[in-house]
């Protein structure tokens, strides 16, 4: 097959994305396709485009892809596009996307999880990876995801949801639950996450969070285990605790090697794994996911369960969860690539 694999982007996750995508793109190769792996922001810049080349020589733009322990400057990255355009999509991307068999997108945050690339993607009728444009704009908004939790009865920590525009004396003052957890409502891998231990902090947590988005979501504090479940096809695979050997799961602590022990299968009673796994299914369901994707937990007092959210374009480092969580089931990291082709297609 001729397969694109679009990485990169504006987003926060931009690093993890060309990692992500480098790894998949070697995976794919090495069953045989021809696969071009592209910058969906920065595109094809040279003056030699030419599509059958590209992917005749499997054109890769990344080389030896790193994540630094800071979010990348997007700023920074938009300076250094050679076109200046206000368009996302860098030069030639939709050529190289339209004369694949599928796309497979390697993006996280921001419009590559926003479901605004999908909606493209299908409006150009490109197949691609993944939920479609509706299930990905639900669950990347964590305020709206909650909404549906709540409406759906999955389990989900108490919130609040806090908007720039309303801003203004007293606005804070609503929320009086110490310690709390301060989230950017549409930012991935933890940037932009805070915990908070009393008002004075909430308040510049709350100020912090709105350099990254318009809306704030603010949850009560839950003292326990992480976990996170990955599904594909509908079903969920075993279950990954995870364990930061210092702090908190956040930026760093994903990404650096041995700043996080991650167990899988992890080491729970059976029937709370099994209920987490179903509450996995169920979130999954609900949120109007396709394909593939990853629903995180807390296990609190009293094996209480709590959903926090789904990620639908789930890391694919070599840290990440998901390929984890699909070794423990018995499917190798090339084979998890092209099963999430496949059931793609199925679409």
């Amino acid at each position: 097959m001729k397969i694109v694999v679009l990485a990169g982007g504006l987003s926060s996750e931009r690093d993890v994305s060309i990692l992500s995508g480098s790894k998949v793109a070697a995976a794919l190769r090495s069953k045989g396709h021809q696969v071009v792996l592209i910058d969906v922001y920065m595109g094809y810049e040279g003056d030699d485009f030419d599509t059958d080349r590209l992917f005749a020589q499997n054109y890769d733009f990344a080389g030896d892809a790193v994540i630094e322990t800071e979010a990348p400057d997007i700023e920074a990255v938009k300076k250094s596009r050679k076109n200046q355009s206000a368009g996302y999509f860098g030069d030639h991307v939709l050529e190289l996307c339209q004369a694949a068999d599928i796309t497979f997108l390697g993006l996280h945050g921001g419009e590559g999880e926003d479901g605004t690339v999908q909606a493209a993607l299908e409006l150009h009728g490109i197949k691609y990876t993944g939920s479609d444009h509706l299930g990905s704009a639900i669950a990347m908004h964590k305020g709206v995801t909650k909404g549906v939790f709540l409406n759906s009865n999955v389990p989900t920590p108490m919130s609040r949801l806090y908007k720039r525009e309303f801003m203004g004396e007293g606005y804070l003052d609503s929320w009086c639950k110490f310690p709390c957890v301060v989230k950017p409502c549409s930012a991935g891998s933890s940037v932009g996450v805070q915990i908070v231990g009393d008002p004075e902090q909430f308040v510049a947590a709350v100020g912090a969070a709105f350099r990254y988005d318009d809306d704030v979501l603010v949850e009560e504090y839950i003292k326990g285990r992480e976990f996170s479940v990955g599904i594909l096809g509908g079903k969920a695979l075993p279950v990954i605790e995870i364990i930061p050997r210092d702090g908190w799961y956040d930026y760093e602590n994903k990404y650096q090697e041995g700043a996080t022990e991650e167990v899988c299968p992890a080491d729970l009673d059976e029937n709370i794994a099994k209920k987490m796994q179903a509450e996995a299914e169920h979130a999954f369901e609900t949120l109007r996911l396709k394909v593939y994707g990853r629903v995180d937990f807390l296990l609190g007092d009293h094996n209480r369960l709590y959903c926090l959210e789904a990620n639908t374009l789930p890391g694919m480092t070599p840290l990440s969860l998901l390929p984890q969580e699909a070794a423990a089931a018995g499917i190798e990291y090339a084979d998890l690539c092209e099963k999430i082709i496949e059931l793609s297609l199925l679409k």
